[in-house]
């Protein structure tokens, strides 16, 4: 069991973040087996033969994240790794900026990870911590950037019903329904505790004013993922709702005639089709459109920043942006 015990002042300063670079480290987890239930079945039969195809070395990455044997532990990660963020949404670049300079007393860690590598990060911290961010950024460009708009609505819309819970009852009310592994005691004299089931883990920590980051996460269900050590802030990372359809299968894509009305037929078929990343091939056999054809569409696409393209090995990936995920939507297509 995990105890975070809050006063007047923790809940004052009680906020939400989001973070790329956690979900790096959470979706290689779900690549390394840590996904039991299948729920990312679909995003990793996508991206594991994406990776291969790149022959890129991900593993200065990939050992210093461990996945214990037993399900039921979420394991030791380490801190460094995936620091708490500093803002509501910090770009992957500012949080790999965090990593470039983490001071060498931060690097000790009780993850099970390979001594190699551990020795190494201690042989030449900046030069690793340097190689280590080139590395995610790589993975990130290969695994996670074409899919990020979709993920990043879901963590927002978490976002948003969890302010409007807060509006309505306060911070009990707040956290709930966060999951079911957590819940929520008043105490003595206006303080109150926050209970976090964990089988391998028996911590009581008093917050002492600093307050407690709620991070939604798409990559960690089932599990809750906490960090109560220093230097970091308190922090929880919880899945969000609708965490189920993040990669359910969708009907037929049908542009609707609103959007057709605004940008063409033929460029609302290609920013329909869009529902997961495709390369110009891909998209000319789905629209019955010429490669150059689409193309074209996709250069205009990409202008208006309704599309972004993601390099993977030889291919470029197409996906729609956060712009072009609001458009789609409010089209009703």
């Amino acid at each position: 069991m995990i105890e975070m015990e809050f006063d007047a002042e923790d809940v004052a300063r009680t906020r939400f973040a989001l973070s790329p670079l956690w979900e790096v480290v959470a979706s290689v987890r779900v690549l390394k087996g840590a996904d039991e239930h299948g729920m990312h079945r679909a995003w990793a039969e996508q991206v594991r033969p994406r990776l291969a195809a790149a022959d890129a070395d991900l593993t200065p990455l990939f050992d210093l994240v461990p996945v214990p044997p037993n399900p039921r532990w979420t394991g030791t990660l380490p801190g460094f790794l995936c620091p708490s963020p500093s803002t509501p949404l910090p770009s992957l670049a500012v949080e790999l900026a965090t990593i470039r300079t983490t001071p060498p007393e931060q690097l000790r860690t009780s993850a099970d990870v390979p001594p190699q590598r551990l020795a190494a990060l201690h042989a030449d911290s900046a030069g690793e911590l340097s190689r280590l961010a080139d590395v995610i950024e790589t993975y990130w460009e290969l695994a996670l950037a074409p899919y990020w708009p979709r993920i990043l609505t879901l963590l927002e819309s978490d976002i948003r019903y969890r302010a409007d819970r807060l509006v309505e009852g306060g911070a009990r009310h707040l956290l709930a329904d966060l999951d079911p592994q957590v819940t929520w005691a008043d105490g003595d004299g206006g303080s109150a505790t926050l209970h976090l089931e964990h089988r391998a883990v028996s911590v009581a920590r008093r917050l002492g004013g600093r307050g407690l980051l709620l991070v939604p996460s798409a990559f960690v269900w089932p599990r809750v993922f906490t960090v109560v050590t220093e230097p970091w802030q308190p922090t929880l990372r919880y899945p969000p709702r609708g965490v189920g359809t993040l990669w359910a299968d969708r009907p037929p894509a049908t542009p609707s005639a609103a959007l057709a009305g605004v940008i063409g037929r033929s460029r609302a078929a290609i920013l329909t089709e869009l529902t997961a990343p495709a390369s110009t091939t891909e998209l000319a056999r789905r629209t019955g459109l010429t490669a150059g054809g689409v193309s074209q569409h996709l250069t205009a696409l990409r202008t208006a920043g309704l599309v972004g393209g993601h390099r993977a090995g030889r291919q470029v990936l197409y996906a729609r942006t956060q712009a072009g995920e609001t458009l789609v939507q409010a089209a009703g297509a």
